[in-house]
């Protein structure tokens, strides 16, 4: 009779309770190993039935001319560029000139009403005949007193008058002498204020001070200008637009090859297909910062002949900093290749695991680099299917050639500057 305890260890046995059982747990890694076993041997399998082929792309090394050129933007502008304003405050009556206008020196420009600058003018005109009838009244008195004084003296001497009288009448003379230095000075002001007034009066009439272009007009007829604090700008005038100037800002670190004298081209939105040739004549030496970006300005001179260049216009300039002719040149492509470590001949050396892991890729594993361009450089070259080193001394560059300055290259030498791998069945 099987009892309740009985029942239950046969049931443990062979797993009935639910739970597996230590020989169920054996199988399954024995089955887990089998599993792991097949797929190495499929992967080994795979392996050995294919070749890695590597080919390498090359790049020949040329004779020919290098030029370095450094890119700039900035802004098209007037040499000469005045602002035209008043000194004087009152109501615009006329405006002689519009936009584009040729004006020469001298020339009107635009007026203002001239009433109150004209009783003004009167006013002190009027003060200075006022001032010189003092002047001679005062020396008629000067006249008057010096005769009284010829008097006082005759009758002193005949002891006719006394020395009090004399001292009276001395006085009374060197009084008028004052006087009239004083008339003479009240002239002199006089004088000084009508002709302030006068310039005044002429300043009504605002005249260009330059032979050249308007390019802007700010102001209308009947418009107030105030001129009490600021002097308000009413043209903007361009001396000569045939002759034009670059403003371009150059990065700090492009700065030190750029100097006065040196060559340019740049472009303009307008004339995309055109390039106008430009000289340097000035570098500044004072820095500009904006957004944390230091430049310095360049001014590029130019020829605008046939005035199809306007102030404004945002142009991008290439300098040329360095032009070398007839020099060794490799790509740098070639500079930037190193060619990647061989992977291991047998992939049981790796082991299971490294076989069915995959590898690390072989752009990954580099040689180490030679110095850094511009010192020491490294290139590769191709003999008996294996990459050979070479050392060089490179000097400048336009980033897509660079200058050998030293190293056993000739022209036509086949250098290594990328590698392909593809994989082929044996």
């Amino acid at each position: 009779m099987t009892t309740p305890e009985s029942a239950a260890e046969i049931a443990r046995q062979i797993g009935a309770d639910g739970r597996p059982s230590r020989r169920r747990r054996i199988l399954f890694w024995i089955a887990g190993l089998a599993l792991l076993a097949a797929a190495g041997a499929a992967a080994t399998l795979l392996q050995n039935g294919t070749q890695e082929q590597v080919r390498f792309r090359t790049a020949a090394v040329e004779r020919g001319d290098l030029t370095v050129k450094v890119s700039a933007t900035g802004q098209l502008q007037p040499v000469t560029q005045v602002e035209v304003g008043t000194e004087v405050s009152g109501t615009i009556d006329r405006v002689e000139v519009d936009f584009n206008d040729r004006v020469r020196t001298g020339q009107i420009l635009a007026r203002l009403d001239p009433d109150q600058s004209q009783a003004k003018f009167r006013q002190s005109r009027a003060a200075l005949t006022l001032a010189q009838a003092g002047v001679e009244e005062a020396q008629a008195t000067v006249t008057e007193t010096a005769g009284k004084l010829r008097r006082v003296r005759d009758m002193v001497a005949k002891r006719m008058s006394s020395g009090e009288e004399l001292d009276t009448a001395a006085a009374a003379a060197e009084r008028a002498v004052a006087a009239l230095a004083v008339a003479k000075a009240k002239v002199e002001q006089a004088q000084a204020q009508l002709d302030a007034d006068h310039r005044t009066l002429e300043k009504t009439e605002i005249r260009s001070p330059i032979d050249g272009t308007v390019l802007k007009r700010q102001v209308e007829p009947g418009q107030t200008v105030a001129a009490s604090l600021q002097t308000p700008v009413l043209f903007t005038l361009a001396e000569d637009l045939t002759q034009m100037e670059l403003n371009v800002a150059v990065d700090e670190a492009d700065v030190g090859q750029v100097a006065a004298g040196q060559s340019a081209e740049f472009t303009v939105d307008a004339y995309p297909n055109r390039r106008f040739p430009a000289t340097i004549t000035q570098v500044r030496f004072a820095p500009e910062t904006v957004g944390g970006v230091v430049t310095y300005a360049a001014l590029l001179s130019l020829d605008n002949a046939d005035l199809s260049l306007r102030p404004g216009m945002t142009a991008t300039a290439e300098i040329v900093v360095k032009a070398l002719n007839d020099v060794v040149l490799v790509p740098n492509t070639a500079l930037r290749f190193s060619p990647p470590q061989p992977r291991p001949a047998k992939s049981e050396d790796r082991g299971l695991v490294g076989i069915l892991l995959p590898s690390r890729p072989p752009e990954a594993r580099r040689l180490p680099r030679a110095a850094a361009a511009g010192q020491g450089s490294r290139v590769w070259t191709l003999q008996d299917g294996s990459p050979t080193p070479l050392d060089i001394k490179t000097g400048a560059t336009d980033g897509n050639l660079t200058e050998v300055l030293d190293g056993a290259l000739e022209p036509g030498t086949l250098l290594l500057v990328d590698v392909e791998r593809t994989a082929a069945k044996r």
